[in-house]
């Protein structure tokens, strides 16, 4: 009887720990997508300012590159080549003209790099 009593205990106990561990494992991936996102959004948002020129604060997600940011198509294909090499991805040319703001560029990124 008090084995049966303490097998069920240990049982129990054992079962929360590996749910505990669980939990930390998947908050770790959690963490490191999230990591990687921002680091995306930063590494994008200064290729943009490096390569046209304006001020940080204006480089929002909602930002267009040729209405909010003065890019013009040059400036445009140059970012995207830019984008290629820094993060290592092929952007085919069908899809570069869907990607006309910031965030447009972010998205794009965080998806080929998953």
């Amino acid at each position: 009887m008090i084995f049966s009593i303490l097998y069920k205990k240990q049982c129990f106990f054992f079962n929360k720990v590996v749910l505990i561990k669980k939990t930390l494992l998947l908050l770790q991936r959690v963490k490191l997508k999230f990591k990687i996102m921002s680091d995306i959004a930063s590494r994008v948002k200064a290729i943009i300012v490096d390569k046209l020129g304006v001020d940080e604060t204006e480089v929002v997600p909602e930002a267009s590159f040729t209405n909010d940011l003065g890019a013009d198509s040059l400036d445009t294909v140059e970012l995207i080549m830019e984008f290629e090499k820094e993060f290592d991805i092929q952007i085919p040319d069908d899809q570069a003209e869907n990607i006309s703001t910031v965030g447009q560029a972010i998205k794009y990124i965080e998806e080929a790099k998953q």
